[in-house]
């Protein structure tokens, strides 16, 4: 098959050990990014599947229907930037495998890394002695404090287990069925939702992005977090309710580590989420580790092969398939 893959800045994929599963296969690999629908489809015009790269690209109507080759879309995970309907309409078929045996342990490890630079201020004071200066403040330590965790899944409970061996306590929220997982596995349930926020030093969300997720984080939940509380998102910026914590940040009073944004990639520097200085951000690498990427990449590139051989599996919209 002729397979266009969208979006590998860094040119990484072609190293990884996955990328041999491609053998056999026409590929092309874009290095930049092409937001333009017209541009993108006269650059893939010949492709016969494409690979995305997250949401780094956004598939609707603008850009499918000018791609008359297009057999398959191979991704992973959650897909808020796939216009199904559009897909079907043009008889595109989406696989994205919604499962996976192990959880993101490079997402679980930066949001433990977000949580530790955030309270010793470790951007700061390497600011500061590069800046010719000395110590820049005083951090805080994370043993005997509590870490509210929001989403009973893989990742979140990597992030635990991280957080259990530095001392942390840690306490859920989330589903009615993932609280529900959470007690039957011994774990501490807040006792309400308010409580939850309340008594948390930190609370990380770890939630997939549905449709019935979006604002799932409210202004009313970041208002009951203490003075000083960390407000970690590693997983979907629309989690939260629009501007909800870039006002509440506004206040004063909740520091908060952002690793994913309304728009990305952010290119406003005055933005507030980059500007002040409760808040760490980073641009989105909380999955760009190259473990991570041959892990990910390597369902993608089997969504390929049993497509080509006639099976295709992991279907969003099976019905385009005869």
């Amino acid at each position: 098959m002729k397979v266009h893959i969208l979006d590998d800045w860094f040119d990484t994929l072609r190293a990884l050990p996955c990328f041999d599963k491609l053998a056999g296969h026409d590929v092309t690999v874009w290095t930049d990014h092409e937001p333009d629908p017209a541009k993108l489809a006269a650059r893939v015009q010949k492709a016969e599947a494409l690979v995305l790269f997250r949401e780094r690209t956004m598939v609707g109507e603008d850009l499918l229907s000018r791609l008359p080759n297009l057999k398959l879309i191979s991704q992973r995970s959650v897909y808020p930037h796939v216009d199904v309907a559009a897909c079907t309409a043009h008889n595109v078929l989406l696989s994205s495998n919604m499962q996976s045996d192990t959880p993101s342990y490079a997402a679980a490890e930066h949001t433990l890394a977000l949580i530790l630079a955030s309270f010793r201020q470790i951007p700061q004071q390497v600011a500061s002695i590069k800046a010719g200066q000395w110590q820049a403040g005083v951090g805080r330590t994370l043993r005997g404090r509590t870490l509210g965790l929001y989403g009973y899944g893989r990742i979140a409970g990597a992030v635990a287990e991280y957080a259990k061996a530095l001392g942390l306590k840690v306490q859920w929220w989330g589903s009615e069925a993932g609280r529900a997982r959470a007690q039957a596995a011994g774990e501490t349930v807040a006792p309400s939702r308010e409580a939850f926020f309340a008594g948390s030093d930190i609370v990380s969300v770890h939630v997939r992005m549905k449709p019935e997720t979006r604002g799932l984080i409210t202004a009313a939940d970041l208002a009951q977090m203490q003075p000083g509380a960390l407000f970690v998102n590693t997983s979907r910026s629309g989690l939260v309710e629009t501007d909800a914590l870039e006002a509440e940040v506004a206040r004063g009073s909740l520091h908060a580590a952002v690793d994913v944004f309304d728009h990305e990639p952010l290119t406003d520097t005055s933005h507030i989420l980059l500007t002040h200085p409760n808040v760490l951000a980073t641009p989105h690498i909380g999955f760009v580790t190259e473990d991570e990427f041959d892990l990910q990449f390597s369902d993608i590139f089997d969504q390929i092969n049993a497509y080509a051989s006639g099976a295709p599996i992991h279907m969003i919209n099976p019905e385009v398939y005869p």
